[in-house]
C-alpha cells in the first residue's frame, strides 16, 4: 500500500489545447518515490506537453500539479534543483569535451554528485577528455543522462532515451535507469519502445488524443487482454485484405502483410485459420506464436502501433 508522503508528483484534471487541438483533455495520475513511471503513446498523444508542463517549459490551461506534497502554480527553482531532465535532442557545445560540458551544468545547481562518479557510472572514462563533436550517438545519449543527474535530483525526466541507438547501446542504457532506480531515484519516462517499458516500468500509463486510455503495471494491462497466446503469420497474396469474412474472423493486419490473431483457444484457432486459408484460397507464411506483450494492449485499444 502507498503512503501520502510517497507521492512525488500528482496531476489532477491537466489540460491543453492548441488552437482547436486538445494536446491534454483532463489527464490525472501520480507518480511515486523510488518508480519509474511510464508514459506511452503514439506521436502526438500528448507525452511530450505532459513532460514538458511537469518540468516547468509549458503552462497548462488548467489542472493542479503537486510537487512532493505541495500544490504548485509555478515549476520553480526549488523544485528544479530535485529535478533532473534528459531532452531527446540536446545541444551541447561541440568543442567542449565531456567533463567540461558536465563541469558547466554542474555550476548552475546548489549541489551536486561527484562528476568522476557520474562520468565512471555512464560508461564514459575513456571520453573524459574527448570533444561532445567526436563522440557516438549512443554516448551522446549516456552524456545527456549525465548532466541529468549532475545536481543529484530526485525525479528524472527520461524523453525517449534510447530513440536512435542500436539494440547494445540501448540495453547500456537500460543498465543505467536500472541503476537510477536502484539508487531511489524516481523516473517519469517516455518511449517509444514497448520492449522498453515491459523492461523497466513498474507502471505505465498509456495516453492517446490527450486521454489516459489504460493504467496499471506491465502484468496488469497484459493480464487485462484476457488472452493466452497471439499467432503471428504473414499472408502471400495481399488482394485478400479487404475480405469481410478475414476482418470478421478476429484476424487484425498490423503491418505489410502481416497478420495477428489473439488467442485463448490456440488449437482451435489454429485450426480455424488453416480451414480459412483452403477455403479463401491464401497461403500463410512465417506463421509463429508468442505470448501477449504491451504491443498488443496497445493495438486493442487503439487499433494501431505505437510507432504509428
Amino acid at each position: 500500500m502507498r503512503e501520502k508522503n510517497d507521492v512525488v508528483i500528482r496531476v489532477v484534471d491537466l489540460r491543453k489545447s492548441y488552437g482547436d487541438v486538445k494536446a491534454l483533455d483532463g489527464i490525472s495520475f501520480e507518480i511515486y518515490k523510488g518508480e519509474i513511471f511510464a508514459l506511452l503513446g503514439p506521436n502526438g498523444a500528448g507525452k511530450t506537453t505532459t513532460m514538458e508542463i511537469l518540468e516547468g517549459l509549458r503552462k497548462p490551461d488548467s489542472g493542479e500539479i503537486y510537487y512532493f506534497g505541495e500544490k504548485v502554480k509555478v515549476i520553480g527553482s526549488e523544485i528544479k534543483e530535485r529535478m533532473g531532465v534528459q531532452l531527446q535532442d540536446p545541444a551541447f557545445f561541440d568543442q567542449l569535451t565531456v567533463k567540461e560540458t558536465l563541469e558547466i551544468f554542474r555550476g548552475l545547481y546548489k549541489k551536486g554528485r561527484d562528476l568522476n562518479e557520474l562520468i565512471n557510472m555512464m560508461g564514459l572514462g575513456e571520453k573524459i577528455k574527448s570533444k561532445v563533436k567526436n563522440l557516438s550517438g549512443g554516448q551522446l545519449k549516456r552524456l545527456a543522462i549525465a548532466v541529468a543527474l549532475v545536481n543529484d535530483p530526485d525525479i528524472v525526466f527520461l524523453d525517449e532515451p534510447t530513440t536512435g541507438l542500436d539494440p547494445q547501446a540501448r540495453r547500456a542504457v537500460w543498465d543505467i535507469i536500472s541503476q537510477m532506480r536502484s539508487e531511489g531515484k524516481t523516473i517519469f519516462l517516455t518511449t517509444h519502445y514497448m520492449e522498453e517499458a515491459e523492461k523497466l516500468a513498474d507502471r505505465v500509463f498509456i495516453i492517446d488524443h490527450g486521454r489516459i486510455i489504460a493504467k496499471g503495471t506491465v502484468d496488469e494491462l497484459i493480464g487485462s487482454l484476457n488472452m493466452e497466446s497471439v499467432i503471428v503469420f504473414e499472408l502471400r497474396e495481399n488482394s485478400i485484405e479487404n475480405s469481410k469474412e478475414l476482418k470478421s474472423s478476429g484476424i487484425l493486419k498490423v503491418g505489410e502483410n502481416r497478420y495477428e490473431i489473439s488467442t485463448k483457444n490456440l488449437e482451435d484457432d489454429l485450426s480455424r485459420l488453416f480451414d480459412l486459408s483452403k477455403s479463401m484460397g491464401f497461403d500463410i507464411e512465417n506463421l509463429t506464436i508468442r505470448k501477449p506483450n504491451l504491443e498488443d494492449v496497445f493495438l486493442k485499444l487503439t487499433g494501431r502501433s505505437l510507432r504509428d
